[in-house]
């Protein structure tokens, strides 16, 4: 899997819209992964149950593997800003 790199703030507006949507019509609101009906939120909880992403990956085929990369990559820029 590639190394997970820090995008700078436009990058990361940009990831953020290929990579989620929200609709508070649908799911509660919840944010989904774009073009899908399946939560982040998901992935998340499949991770910390100790799956892989691959098996995130072939539970849900709407997802692809970019943007699951392009949600961990957000992940790890909203945590570490302020850090560097």
């Amino acid at each position: 899997m590639p190394a997970i790199e820090q995008a700078s703030t436009k990058e990361q507006l940009s990831l953020h819209h290929l990579v989620a949507w929200q609709d508070s019509e649908r799911l509660s609101g919840a944010p989904c992964f774009t073009n899908t009906r399946v939560p982040i939120k998901t992935l998340f909880d499949y991770l910390e149950a100790g799956d892989s992403i691959y098996d995130f990956l072939d539970a849900f085929p709407g997802v692809t593997q970019d943007q699951v990369i392009g949600a961990m990559r957000i992940g790890k820029d909203n945590l570490l800003e302020g850090f560097e």
